[in-house]
């Protein structure tokens, strides 16, 4: 199921990131590693606001779309 999906408050952990190399590459950069767990702190008009590490991270919904927990 991709990130967008999550509801609100739950923690999920990534399992796969979809798309170009480029793309995998920029995620894996900002936190978003197989194996992390996220936590989906609030959805917006255009993507998500979401807990990773230590960290909130706001991500557009082309990019969620591509984080599959």
């Amino acid at each position: 199921m991709p990130l967008l999906f999550a509801p609100i408050g739950t923690e999920v952990k990534v399992s796969r990131i979809n798309g170009a190399a480029e793309v995998k590459q920029h995620l894996n950069e900002i936190g978003f590693n197989i194996g992390t767990t996220i936590t989906v702190i609030q959805k917006i008009s255009t993507g998500l606001i979401v807990k990773v590490k230590e960290s909130r991270i706001a991500i557009d919904s082309s990019m969620a779309a591509k984080i599959m927990i």
